[in-house]
């Protein structure tokens, strides 16, 4: 059941994304005099479609979901009639080219800028970027931020919300130099800030690889000071096994003195299968157990440590110091989704450039079968996040599909440049030694995305 709604979760967020982006390719070339012969979502054999009586185009959903593609009157694919030499893409302008083959990518632009213009136009009350915690032995306890303070900029880019800050964060992955924290103080105007140089090395690598942007670094934001009281536990679960019990109060942890549930839960999901000493409070006495998280893994393949136990229900009310209201005009939205996908079109570029130099490893490349468990869990989220999701992904089909990879758009686009320099198009035969080569390429990342999927399944 649970493979079945991540199969519908993934064509229900990727089918119309796909859909689009060869909409674009279809509907330029139609516009640019061009005869289109079939319109496709998926590969493969077809499944069901139809015929246009008026246009003759052959519409089709197509057995593998994982692209599509627009097939047009092209006398390199086969005999075309002296009378319609004049609607073959091969014989069209190079600058006609170009815009057919860009348009597909500038749909998934278009397509992730109108998502994230809906999602900034929709109000949300949020934590204020206000410092929570620091956590020792980071890079912000090293520049020594200050608890309580708001975090306004980074790096010289304004920031609004967590969301902003862990991305802006997160763009500097694999890196070793020092990142700017520009924070303001309660009561002070927005003039009167300070900002601070945090040092990091190798950045959310080694020891901190599959950790949230937010954690490696050592700023949290405002979170409930929660009673570590034990809830209802999970028969099969590592606590219920190894003699925790409900209603117990866990007071430390290897030693470590804990005081609030989201410090307990921060060390047992650090060290999977690692055997804990755990102190309990039961009946007023102190207990000693030992307690070994079970090892799991997240959408990303991240080893995580897990026991089986909730905590008990309390009420959680946020400090009115610690919530915003965010909300943006039409106008504004637009200009910040302009930006926000500029950011992360740049920051997905950055992390391409940091696996082919080896800054960060090839293990951060996600495949289907990570994009459809992502796109599960944001139906579960809410549907703010199936926007976000969708539109990330289709801002990252944008991107990969503008590398200059022959058998990509970029690697068209590229073709079609020489010839519009050249005054005549490469031979065929170079042609088809560069598809040939992007072939390779796209068929050695794919199987290094399936197999960084599969293994995170493991």
């Amino acid at each position: 059941m649970t493979f079945l709604l991540t199969l519908l979760a993934a064509i229900f967020v990727l089918g119309p994304l796909i859909a689009l982006h060869e909409w674009g390719h279809y509907i330029v070339a139609r516009l640019c005099g061009v005869k289109v012969l079939t319109y496709s979502i998926g590969f493969g054999p077809k499944l069901f479609g139809w015929t246009s009586k008026k246009s003759g185009i052959d519409y089709r959903i197509s057995a593998l979901p994982l692209g599509g593609y627009v097939k047009m009157l092209d006398e390199r694919e086969g005999n075309v009639a002296e009378n319609e030499r004049h609607l073959a893409f091969n014989h069209q302008h190079p600058l006609k080219k170009i815009a057919i083959v860009a348009a597909g990518p500038i749909m998934n632009f278009v397509i992730a800028i109108a998502l994230f213009w809906v999602l900034f136009m929709t109000p949300s009350e949020q934590l204020a970027t206000k410092i929570g915690q620091v956590l020792p032995d980071t890079p912000a306890a090293m520049a020594q931020l200050p608890v309580g303070d708001k975090i306004v900029a980074i790096d010289g880019h304004k920031v609004e919300t967590w969301e902003g800050i862990n991305y802006r964060l997160a763009g500097r992955m694999g890196e070793t130099d020092t990142v700017s924290i520009t924070m303001q103080s309660d009561g002070q105007s927005e003039n009167l800030t300070k900002t601070y140089q945090a040092p990091v090395q190798q950045f959310m690598q080694g020891a901190a690889q599959g950790k949230d942007a937010l954690t490696s670094f050592g700023m949290l934001p405002w979170q409930p000071q929660i009673a570590p009281i034990v809830g209802d536990l999970t028969p099969d679960g590592a606590a219920s096994r190894q003699g925790l019990k409900e209603g117990d109060r866990i007071t430390a942890i290897n030693g470590e003195e804990i005081s609030d549930w989201i410090s307990a839960t921060r060390i047992i999901r650090d060290n999977p299968e690692v055997l804990l000493n755990f102190t309990v409070l039961r009946d007023d006495k102190p207990v000693q157990l030992q307690i070994m998280p079970q090892g799991k893994k997240d959408n990303l393949g991240n080893d995580y440590g897990q026991i089986g136990a909730m905590v008990a229900q309390s009420e959680i009310v946020i400090p009115d110091a610690y919530k915003t209201t965010v909300v943006y005009g039409p106008g504004e939205s637009l200009v910040k989704s302009f930006e926000k996908t500029e950011q992360l079109a740049v920051m997905t570029v950055s992390s391409m450039g940091k696996m082919l130099s080896g800054m960060i490893g090839l293990d951060n490349l996600s495949g289907p079968i990570t994009i459809a468990k992502v796109a599960k869990q944001s139906f579960d989220i809410s549907w703010q996040m199936v926007l976000s999701t969708a539109a990330l992904i289709s801002l990252s089909l944008a991107v990969l599909n503008l590398l200059p990879i022959p058998v990509l758009d970029g690697g068209h686009i590229v073709y079609h440049l020489i010839e519009l320099i050249r005054g005549k198009p490469l031979s065929e035969g170079v042609q088809m030694v560069g598809l040939n080569i992007g072939l390779l390429l796209l068929a050695g990342f794919m199987v290094l995305a399936i197999g960084n999927d599969i293994s995170r399944l493991f």
